[in-house]
């Protein structure tokens, strides 16, 4: 048992776990109104393996995330999640297996819906809940909302939660569906010192699971990268600039070419910490 108290779908159904990427995107070109917004990106996740994307804002984050997610298609290239070749199958159904967390699913959110109904209808994957929640599932609910440090909400009107409380609170609902690739799209926006840090360790924590989900993160802080996630993909005006180990990409030179300016990294507690380079 995991993750919300469901087995591993890997152990149930071995003969579909086959594939050996969870992400697998080759040479994707992406043109929208005459302006290249990614640009012959190749990025693969194995199974298991847990990644951080770092970019600047405009960097084409969002636009690699929604093609991932199957919402838009690239000009060129080829895109394969979870073992499915996009264009082969019904996205619908393999959007069920990726929960996304993201701020602009709050804006969508009914905000006087409670809490634990937000978190129930990540199930149905529906704005609203208008399925009927068995015992089982309310159970799941309270269980990832203890999980992630916020089971004292449970009842409450999601709009008079934090910001850091909503975004456990939108977790919790992603892992609903007991999701094989989890991404978390940065997920520390707007939460002061104390409520990122709370959050980042109910993400350690989750990560540290057996039957966890891929994790993939997205930020532009490179402090938020915590060491659960091995592996670092940055991305530079809709280019990859480079990928591999996150201890080998997070050093002082290679930041200070990605960013285009000098910096110093001070490494703290496993995760590097970014600040300009005195003159």
């Amino acid at each position: 048992m995991g993750v919300g108290g469901k087995r591993n779908v890997i152990d149930e159904n071995p003969k579909d776990e086959r594939y050996v990427y969870d992400i697998d995107v080759q040479g994707i070109t992406y043109n929208r109104d005459q302006k290249t917004l990614l640009s012959d990106v190749t990025w693969r996740v194995r199974k298991g393996e847990h990644w951080a994307l770092l970019g600047l804002n405009g960097s084409g984050k969002t636009t690699l995330l929604n093609m991932i997610t199957g919402y838009i298609w690239p000009t060129r290239g080829s895109v394969a999640v979870l073992g499915e070749t996009y264009g082969t199958v019904d996205l619908r159904e393999l959007r069920k297996s990726i929960g996304w967390v993201s701020s602009s699913l709050q804006e969508k959110l009914h905000a006087s819906d409670r809490t634990q109904y937000v978190v129930l209808s990540g199930k149905f994957a529906t704005i609203g809940l208008y399925d009927k929640p068995d015992d089982d599932d309310f159970e799941q609910a309270a269980e990832l909302m203890r999980q992630l440090g916020c089971a004292h909400l449970w009842d409450r009107p999601y709009q008079t939660c934090s910001q850091g409380e909503k975004q456990k609170v939108l977790i919790a609902r992603a892992l609903m569906a007991s999701p094989k690739l989890l991404i978390l799209d940065e997920p520390c926006n707007g939460l002061d010192l104390f409520a990122r840090e709370t959050l980042l360790g109910g993400i350690e924590a989750l990560g540290a699971q057996a039957d966890a989900p891929t994790f993939v993160y997205v930020t532009h802080h490179t402090e938020e990268i915590l060491p659960m996630f091995g592996h670092t993909l940055l991305l530079r005006r809709g280019e990859v600039f480079d990928a591999g180990a996150t201890t080998a990409l997070l050093t002082e030179e290679r930041l200070s070419r990605f960013f285009e300016l000098p910096v110093d990294v001070h490494w703290r507690q496993g995760r590097a910490w970014l600040s300009p380079r005195e003159s």
